[in-house]
């Protein structure tokens, strides 16, 4: 990134020193002497000896944020950062004593936003991991006090957000601080965006798979707030996020687009995501625009739109996900396009899919050991809840994989809309007769099998289970809960919290012992690769990943029961 002065140069390089010390946040010595900071809860001053705020220095003068004493928070005004005026020199957050929050007046941009190849090469930003690095420790909790506030990761910058199980990293708002949201509340913070320089498909390519001038407008984007994505680095590294929650997420912005928990744009597989949750999103959960980032323990509870949406060419996969729906809300654990404007209108259009197919660049993801436990809900924000849509050229690889749907009876009606596998792409249909795409091995238990497109002449729900897949027969008007105690017809979960996969010996499915058993993952690359023991995220003898640092699941750590425990 071109910077100002030398002296800026000199800043940062300071701060990456001091970062990598584990610093507990930068703190540069002032030039002068009168450099304190009135405490605002209390009018005492604290001296920077003694505020554990995040500084940075900047035209010669640091900036830094206020500390108050009595409620243990560090306040940043949009002066320290905003959309307007993002961080372009490495900075940390560090954990506060007592439960202490980073509280944001303005949206935290991570590094300058481009949007044309010669002033980006002007500014020295290439493929990746050229811009500021936004570090924030473990156990560090940063807020925001509305929707209209959201955090970005530009191109070339990086958020590495390290958290353990015994001290996770939150992304919250304001009132999650101060105790007054509702469990399932949405829309008090933005959500967050990150911006790689990985391939889309919303960009042109030639034969080796370059591009030039592929600046795609992300979400959010509107006047200051804009910001870009997309490249031809699909190695690229946004940074790495471990044991992270992101909380109360989501806002329309101007421009129409909603934020999600999460947007991954463009970013590439050299970005590390592991241990990530979502919790109470108004759109969707995690959202994947291209690129090829993985995740490994995956956990999205109340996301009332997609908990995970795929677009524009992502390549990436995902290993072990839970995913569990409002009561009341939520609409598909999977919607998934292969293709960026996606259009079947014209010759043209038609060419340009096949061509996109052709080149691999339609969206590709693998898929091993997710669970999906969707409500059978009608008239939710945004639509029924529901399974799996693949739609617009996507070829997936799923396997190992539940959804689970029969905890209360349909309530869509003749519609068929809680269903638990809908394919709607003759490009996907025929992936999937090939063999170039996969479903397999995984169980599906709701009031509506299946819905779409018919695979090589067969009914889908006929395809699906001559290739391995098993449906429960479950009434439309049946309440059925599928815990090895609730239900002598249908055991899949274990009880009480139904979340965990019961040993595939002792699954039933319609009164009798499932007929098949896990097979080899999609995700699973290595060179002796073994089947799974267990469908979906978790097994009831196996190691529990989400013990410790997920919020929302387990007493003790949620505001609320899972409203299936009682049934």
């Amino acid at each position: 990134m071109k910077l100002a002065s030398n002296k800026l140069l000199l800043a940062a390089a300071i701060s990456a020193v001091l970062a990598g010390c584990d610093s507990g946040g930068i703190t540069i010595a002032p030039e002068n002497n009168d450099n304190s900071v009135t405490n605002p809860g209390t009018g005492t001053p604290t001296t920077p000896s003694d505020n554990p705020c995040a500084s940075y220095e900047k035209a010669g003068s640091v900036k830094q944020g206020e500390f108050d004493a009595e409620t243990g928070n560090c306040t940043y005004s949009a002066a320290f950062v905003d959309s307007g005026n993002p961080l372009t020199v490495d900075v940390v957050i560090s954990k506060l004593d007592n439960g202490g929050a980073h509280i944001f007046e303005g949206s935290l941009f991570v590094g300058n936003n481009y949007d044309d190849d010669t002033t980006m090469a002007a500014a020295g930003i290439a493929e990746g991991g050229d811009g500021a690095k936004l570090t924030v420790q473990a156990g560090a909790t940063v807020a925001f006090p509305n929707s209209t506030k959201f955090m970005v990761i530009n191109r070339g910058s990086q958020l590495n957000a390290v958290g353990t199980a015994q001290d996770p990293i939150t992304f919250t708002s304001l009132s999650d601080v101060e105790g007054t949201v509702g469990a399932e509340d949405v829309q008090q913070w933005g959500g967050m965006v990150i911006n790689g320089f990985g391939i889309t498909n919303k960009c042109a390519y030639d034969a080796e798979l370059k591009t030039s001038e592929c600046h795609v407008l992300a979400e959010g984007a509107a006047g200051k707030d804009q910001s870009n994505y997309g490249g031809d680095n699909n190695d690229d590294s946004s940074g790495h996020l471990e044991y992270v929650r992101v909380k109360h997420t989501g806002a329309e912005v101007a421009n129409g687009d909603e934020l999600n928990g999460i947007t991954f744009s463009s970013v590439g597989a050299g970005t590390i995501v592991k241990n990530l949750q979502v919790y109470s999103t108004y759109d969707d959960g995690i959202e994947m625009f291209g690129g090829a980032v993985s995740f490994e323990n995956f956990l999205a509870m109340y996301v009332r739109d997609d908990s995970i949406d795929i677009d524009e060419g992502w390549s990436g996969s995902i290993t072990n996900a839970l995913v569990i729906q409002s009561e009341t809300d939520g609409n598909h654990c999977i919607e998934s396009d292969g293709i960026g404007s996606y259009s079947t209108n014209t010759e043209t259009d038609r060419a340009r899919n096949s061509a996109l197919v052709d080149a691999g660049l339609n969206s590709r993801p693998k898929i091993d050991g997710l669970t999906c436990i969707i409500s059978a809900q009608a008239e939710g924000t945004h639509d029924p809840g529901a399974g799996w849509r693949f739609r617009e050229g996507i070829f997936p690889m799923i396997t190992n994989s539940m959804v689970v749907g029969s905890f209360a009876a349909d309530e869509s009606g003749a519609d068929g809309n809680n269903y638990c596998l809908r394919v709607d792409s003759v490009e996907t249909a025929a992936a999937l007769e090939s063999g170039e795409a996969q479903i397999e091995g995984n169980i599906f238990a709701c009031a509506d099998k299946t819905k779409g497109e018919q695979i090589g002449g067969v009914d889908l729900l006929e395809w699906a289970e001559a290739n391995g897949n098993v449906f429960a027969g479950v009434a439309a008007d049946a309440a059925l809960n599928p815990t090895a105690a609730a239900d002598t017809g249908l055991q899949l979960l274990e009880g009480p919290l139904s979340v965990f996969s019961i040993d595939t010996d002792s699954m039933v499915v319609g009164d009798e012992a499932i007929a098949i058993s896990p097979v080899v993952g999609a995700t699973d690359d290595s060179d002796d690769p073994v089947a799974r023991a267990y469908f979906g995220a978790l097994s009831a003898g196996g190691t529990d990943w989400t013990v410790g640092w997920t919020y929302g699941l387990h007493e003790g750590s949620r505001a609320q029961a899972l409203w299936f425990e009682q049934q």
